[in-house]
């Protein structure tokens, strides 16, 4: 599977940006694919993900209420709509793709390049 993630740039506090994620190759397998973010000196952590076959979603507590999670099964792409963004969620964010609903960035299997997020405050 390849995952090709784009949407990413500045915003100031309190904007929103919409991620997207097309995955490619042997898609037929994907169980579930995630968001998940990496700011600079911090470790991986989850943001959001859901279950491909019935779209079942699981979010992190600071991406609650803010952060919407889907996926369009036509074009193979899951998308991250972010609303009122803090200076704290600046990251790069990946897609990957994982067997379960999880919130442990190592059980993603597949990864995406990444994408940058800034926000400004």
């Amino acid at each position: 599977v390849q995952l090709q993630a784009s949407g990413g740039g500045l915003v100031q506090a309190g904007g929103s940006l919409r991620l997207s994620c097309t995955a490619s190759g042997r898609t037929f397998g994907i169980a579930v694919m995630g968001w998940l973010r990496q700011a600079p000196g911090k470790e991986r952590e989850f943001v959001a993900a859901l279950t491909w076959s019935d779209t079942t979603t699981y979010y992190a507590d600071s991406a609650k209420g803010r952060f919407a999670i889907s996926r369009d099964i036509t074009k193979n792409t899951v998308y991250l709509q972010m609303n009122s963004l803090h200076p704290e969620d600046t990251a790069v964010y990946y897609c990957a793709t994982a067997p379960v609903l999880t919130m442990t960035p190592t059980r993603y299997a597949y990864w995406g390049q990444g994408t940058l997020v800034t926000v400004s405050s």
